[in-house]
């Protein structure tokens, strides 16, 4: 046991005399900054993304994965005692809307889809979506998600938000 504790106080002795207090902490934080920036590194997630593309997606109107919705932002009306069509009691829709256009994967064709924010209540708070796809900047408001629609109502208060189709998108 002597000759083992004589190795380490050798051992100690001479990474001392060769080193400094400042090296040792330069080393550390060298090794912590290495180990904080490790997560930042590339990973492949490309099997994953194509075995989720493999799946069925059959999303119904309480799903913020439905064809409909692809740009809401806003709770689901379909959650919140309504359904994806109509606001719930109590409720009113809001005169001003925005557009998207959707792709249906059951018929594989486009369509042109009207949010209407319902108002008069407080949020309703469940079944948040927000999906900004082919969402414009602010200057085209109609074309835009981030605005409270319930501006134009007596009842300012936003509670839920509907999609209703307006037509089939032309090519």
């Amino acid at each position: 046991m002597r000759s083992l504790d004589q190795l380490f106080e050798h051992s100690a002795r001479s990474l001392a005399s060769r080193s400094s207090r400042r090296s040792l902490l330069a080393a550390l934080g060298q090794a912590l900054m290495g180990a904080a920036l490790l997560p930042l590194l590339p990973i492949d997630r490309g099997s994953r993304a194509q075995a989720a593309d493999a799946k069925p997606k059959t999303a119904g109107p309480e799903s913020c994965a439905y064809w409909k919705y692809c740009a809401i932002d806003g709770f689901l009306c379909a959650c919140c005692g309504g359904t994806s069509t109509s606001c719930p009691p109590g409720t009113g829709s809001s005169p001003i809307t925005w557009i998207g256009t959707c792709h249906n994967p059951g018929d594989g064709r486009d369509y042109i889809v009207s949010y209407n924010d319902c108002c008069g209540k407080t949020s309703c708070g469940t079944c948040a979506c927000e999906r900004d796809e082919g969402e414009k900047p602010l200057y085209r408001p109609s074309r835009n998600n981030d605005l409270n629609w319930c501006m134009a109502n007596a009842e300012s208060n936003y509670h839920c938000t509907v999609s209703v189709i307006l037509g089939v998108a032309e090519k």
